[in-house]
Parts: C-alpha cells; structure tokens; sequence
C-alpha cells in the first residue's frame, strides 16, 4: 500500500519539496534513530543541518527568515518523518507550532529577532503548557510571571516538554492573575540563558525514547515584558485555543502516515515470512486484517485530507480538528498492534520498526489533548 503521493489535492504541487524531505530523513534520521533512543535526545547539530537545506520554519514568511511555504509544506514533512519511522526529531513542535505563536502574537521587534534564529536552526524551540498537577487543564497552571517595573519574575515548573533539553526559547503559559481563572493565562518567551532557568532530567518513556522530553525549572527568572506574546495579559488561554488545532492536526499527520507505514512494513514482512511452508501473507487471517487496516488507513487519509484542504482555507474548526485527532489516533492505535501481531514474536522486538512504532503511537491519545478531552470538545457543538 502506498504512502500518500504528492497528487492529492493539498499537495499537487509539492513533489521536489517531497523528495526533498524524504532525502534528508533517509539520510539524516534513519542512521542515527539508535543512538538517539539512548542518550534521549538527538544532536544539536540536527538542527542546523535541517536550517542549511530549508526544512525549518517552512511556513513562516520569507520576512522573518522562513520558508514562505504553507502547512502543506509541513504535513508533507512529518509525512516523511513518519515514513522513515524516527520519533526523536521535535521538529513539528518547532515549526508547526512555536513558530507560529510567535509569529501570530510576538511584537515586530520580537518576530524579527527569534524567528530567522528558528529558521536557521540557530535556536531550538520548546512550548511549556504541562504542568505536573495540571495535564490538560490548562486554566490549573501554577507557574506565575509577577510584573515588576519592565521585567516579569517567573517561578513554577514544566514537565513532558518536547525539544527541552534542546531548547533555546520556550513559549511558557503563566498566570499573570492567579484570581482569574482562564482570563490569567498569559504566553510569555523566555530564552533559556537566562538566570533562574534549569532544566531537569530526560524523561524515560514508553515511546518516543530518541525526543528531549524534559522537566524545565523557572526560579526567579526575569525576562523583559516585551517577551510577552500579545498585546496585553490574559489573553494566553485564548491564544492556546486559537492555535491547538493546527497542533492536533499535526498530530493526526503523523498518526495517519504512521499507521501507512506499519501497514506497508507488514505487508512486506508477511510476504516475505514463511510459515508451515507458505507466505504468512497467504493465511486468510493475515490478508483480513490486513484487509481491515488498509481500510482503516483510507478512510484515515481521506478524512485527514479533508481537514487539511479546509485548513489551508482558513475553515478548519475546533471541533474539526477535535475530530480528526481523535480519529486518526485511536486508528493508528489499533492499526498497529494488529500489525504488530502479524510479526509474532519479532514484533515485540525492539530492533523492528513496527515494535518502536507500537510504543510510540501510544501517546497520540494523550498530547495535544487526550481522547476523552476531544470528546469533550465535540459534545459541546452536538
């Protein structure tokens, strides 16, 4: 079963930039994917090397240093991403989201200063949402930013945060007014050379064992007011609300190319393997479920596409994205693991593709929002 080419609609005209990323994940990513599971983290310099041939910041204005390019340019690189089966690289974070935080409510000066610095890969970028009584409550945060003369002094702490042992900027949600509720939120940047910024140890996970997921530590940190992102407090939770669905459609981005790979991994694995003296692929229990999966993942990609295609226009919605979030990753869950069964004991190896893609498709239910808080979303327009 092939993976998605670059004749549907959203990405017609996208096949050199295709190629493009699926060389440097092949070469760039699939060398290193076992070193990268055990030390936690990718190298540094991952990063510059992605800036020098154009991959970052794809859908940033040329103004700012981007790549001037829309967010097809992006599904189509976490597409490729998923394809090569690598987990660690947190590029989808840096573009697909911080990026656009600061473009869509960092002032002028800001933008002209951080965002050539995300395109070149000269900084990494984290966002820090969670906290460790919090998850998905976003309105619970503890982590405050208490205004004093031009500075904000920040104290609290993050955890399960993507690119944070890398990261040089985090986008943090604080609350500037405790007493508010979601109208206390406010997003603020803080560079991390700045006193008072610690980072914590690289958490150990199920999955996603090669990405810097790390604790971050905010005492006493001071950053200038101008660091926040807006026009004035407050406004952090409806600038999360704005932005989170082109987060969860990312998400479903990688959950519907991963659930195409696993379905093309084991249909090579089962033509290949012999059992009782014939294809394993040749046992009717086999070309079921695959049969069944191949479905799944066409009526995933069909979905998916429709959302993208609306996103491009403006018009994909909270609860749209809620939708094809949910969807596509309680999918690729389930898509998986009956591929995986179809590997039999050397699906539950780690050195197979498919046994890492199980761990790691076991947290597309829970980031950017859990299952059960999409469904929240959803009931709330029925």
């Amino acid at each position: 079963m092939p993976l998605p080419t670059p004749n549907s609609a959203w990405g017609g005209q996208l096949a050199d930039f295709r190629e493009l990323a699926r060389t440097f994940c092949q070469r760039e990513l699939v060398p290193n994917a076992a070193r990268w599971s055990e030390q936690k983290h990718v190298e540094r310099e991952l990063w510059t090397k992605a800036g020098e041939v154009g991959l970052l910041a794809l859908s940033i204005p040329e103004e700012y240093g981007g790549g001037g390019g829309t967010f097809a340019h992006e599904a189509v690189l976490y597409e490729e991403q998923a394809r090569a089966g690598d987990s660690a690289w947190g590029v989808a974070v840096h573009n697909g989201i911080v990026a656009h935080y600061l473009l869509a409510y960092a002032n002028e000066d800001k933008k002209k200063e951080w965002l050539p610095k995300l395109a070149s890969g000269e900084m990494v970028a984290a966002i820090g949402m969670t906290e460790p009584g919090t998850g998905s409550d976003l309105q619970g945060i503890k982590t405050r930013a208490v205004r004093d003369g031009d500075e904000y002094v920040i104290n609290g702490a993050k955890t399960f945060i993507t690119n944070g042992g890398l990261a040089d900027l985090i986008v943090l949600a604080v609350k500037t007014d405790p007493d508010a509720g979601a109208h206390g939120v406010s997003l603020v940047a803080v560079p991390a050379d700045t006193p008072g910024f610690r980072r914590g140890r690289l958490l150990d996970k199920v999955g996603l064992k090669g990405q810097d997921t790390a604790e971050l530590f905010f005492d006493d940190v001071r950053v200038p007011v101008a660091n926040l992102l807006g026009d004035a407090e407050g406004q952090g939770f409806v600038q999360m609300m704005q932005q989170l669905p082109q987060e969860r459609l990312i998400i479903a981005v990688t959950a519907v190319a991963g659930m195409e790979a696993a379905i093309e991994r084991t249909l090579a694995y089962t033509k290949e393997r012999t059992a009782f003296g014939r294809p394993v692929f040749s046992f009717q229990n086999t070309k079921f479920t695959l049969a069944e999966a191949a479905t799944e993942a066409a009526v995933a990609r069909a979905f998916l596409d429709q959302c993208i295609e609306r996103h491009l226009r403006g018009e994909l919605d909270v609860q749209g994205a809620a939708m094809v979030k949910l969807w596509t990753t309680e999918r690729v869950n389930k898509v998986v693991d009956d591929c995986l069964q179809l590997f039999g004991g050397y699906g539950y190896m780690t050195e197979y593709p498919i046994a890492r893609a199980w761990a790691d498709a076991r947290i597309n239910r829970i980031f950017g929002g859990t299952s059960e808080i999409m469904k929240e979303i959803i009931s709330r327009t029925l």
